[in-house]
């Protein structure tokens, strides 16, 4: 007999920067570092947060008032899930044989004035297996994305791999962690921004975003005994300039806090990357079996965890902006006529 065995994965995390706002272009260049990491053994290639097509910086920089012209861009540049540049995302997957995560800002079907931070995973043959939305977004991100939902908050199974996925400061939502956890997650895919300028007071020190990912991918992984694919994007020199319009003190705070990718094992420790150049892939082959040995010590959605104590309880329904009922066809002709005294009693009201 044969001893089952979790699978080895060939692992890419895409540090790159978006073609900034264009969707087409962004698209294309999706295609291109696709085909480099595949052609490298990639698996599973992930793509950080909202990189189609450009995430909404100008918000920890600018007032409200100066960022409308971004954010109509940004709209105009987001895509429909379902839609065609959705579906040339599954193209590109099936076309590399590859599992693909990638970051969307997607617009709502039935609002221009919703947008929500989505990420989608595209299996080897171009279906989408997986289509969530970023629970809440985090500080000056809610001038821009709709709070999302769970539907989605769950790993895929794809042969033994049980991928996971959550978008940036979600790392940080213990609950959503565990849930991703609870369902079995075995492999975790982790999202994020290209900066993120936060606090410029003299007396306290600077938002350091490259060491709050690897504080939160270590902690996931060491917790969840899985291993975490970072994937970050990257501010170029057109959204840096499209941004700062030539202020010299955002083009600093836009430039002082740098992201970083790499790829984090169920101990805790970085076992690849962070590149050495700003736009780079980081590739790694892991090997999920680490987990049987270390849950020894740990296994918090097991034999650590005390299920007579705790409850946790998901919501996974997506809500519609509106629910509408209707008769069925031929309903009305086949209704009784009213009587007499229901037709004056409905005078009367």
């Amino acid at each position: 007999m044969v001893n089952d065995r979790l699978p080895l994965v060939r692992v890419a995390a895409v540090q790159a920067a978006p073609v900034f706002l264009d969707r087409d272009a962004t698209l294309d260049k999706v295609e291109s570092l696709v085909a480099e990491a595949a052609a490298g053994g990639a698996e599973l290639v992930v793509f950080g947060e909202s990189f189609v097509s450009g995430f909404p910086i100008w918000g920890s920089v600018l007032p409200p008032v100066d960022q409308h012209e971004l954010h109509q861009r940004l709209v105009e540049s987001s895509i429909t899930v379902p839609g065609p540049h959705a579906r040339r995302l599954g193209e590109i997957a099936a076309r590399h044989g590859v599992v693909l995560s990638v970051g969307v800002n997607e617009r709502a079907a039935h609002s221009l004035g919703q947008v929500f931070n989505a990420n989608l995973v595209f299996d080897r043959t171009g279906a989408l297996v997986n289509h969530r939305r970023k629970l809440v977004g985090t500080w000056h991100e809610r001038l821009t994305w709709s709070h999302g939902d769970a539907h989605g908050l769950e790993p895929v199974e794809l042969d033994g791999w049980f991928l996971g996925a959550l978008i940036c400061g979600e790392n940080t939502n213990t609950l959503a962690k565990y849930t991703l956890l609870a369902q079995g997650e075995r492999l975790h895919i982790a999202t994020y921004p290209p900066a993120w300028p936060f606090d410029q007071r003299t007396d306290a020190p600077e938002y350091d975003l490259a060491e709050s990912i690897r504080l939160r991918s270590a902690a996931h992984s060491f917790e969840g005994k899985v291993f975490t694919v970072v994937a970050a994007t990257v501010l170029d020199e057109d959204a840096v300039e499209t941004v700062a319009q030539g202020d010299e003190r955002v083009e600093k705070l836009l430039r002082a806090t740098p992201t970083v990718s790499m790829v984090v094992g169920p101990r805790g420790e970085v076992v690849a990357g962070p590149p050495t150049t700003d736009e780079g892939i980081v590739t790694a082959t892991v090997d999920l079996n680490e987990e049987i040995v270390l849950k020894r010590a740990h296994d918090i959605v097991g034999t650590y965890n005390r299920f007579d104590i705790f409850d946790v309880r998901v919501d996974k329904r997506r809500r519609p902006a509106i629910t509408t009922i209707e008769d069925a066809p031929g309903a009305a002709a086949a209704a009784p006529a009213a009587s007499a005294d229901e037709e004056v009693g409905r005078d009367v009201l």
